[in-house]
């Protein structure tokens, strides 16, 4: 299965999606942004692009979502063999010690999302270099 310039960004929150796609894209230009509104959407939208014959190089998880938080989004998405070898990096606004230790030796990037939106680009290269490139 071919990994492409795909990043899957998975949260609930309209206002930071549109931000970081906004970084990500004006970062990786080459780069796609597909977005997922909670955790069984992200899900739905990761078997769709297996289906379509690629996958994500990245996948961005914000925690505190509805109908599926972002621990048990997770723990689906590395359940399954083919989504397992797929980057993570949390994307959240939790900055709580009980989600980090659940992330915690994971070979996952917690980041907590800043208050301005100023270094979000600087972010954003940062979550592009999981891609591999």
């Amino acid at each position: 299965m071919e990994h492409s310039h795909t990043v899957l960004c998975i949260d609930d929150d309209t206002d930071d999606l549109e931000l970081l796609h906004d970084a990500l894209q004006k970062v990786g230009k080459d780069y796609k942004v597909i977005e997922a509104h909670d955790g069984l959407e992200g899900i739905r939208r990761l078997h769709e692009l297996k289906n379509a014959g690629t996958l994500p190089c990245l996948i961005v998880l914000d925690v505190n979502m509805p109908r599926m938080d972002g621990r048990e989004t997770f723990r689906m998405i590395k359940s399954e063999e083919q989504f397992e070898e797929i980057p993570v990096v949390v994307f959240s606004t939790s900055n709580s010690h009980v989600d980090q230790l659940f992330f915690t030796g994971k070979n996952v990037e917690y980041i907590i999302k800043p208050v301005s939106v100023t270094p979000l680009e600087e972010i954003a290269d940062r979550m592009l270099r999981h891609c591999g490139e």
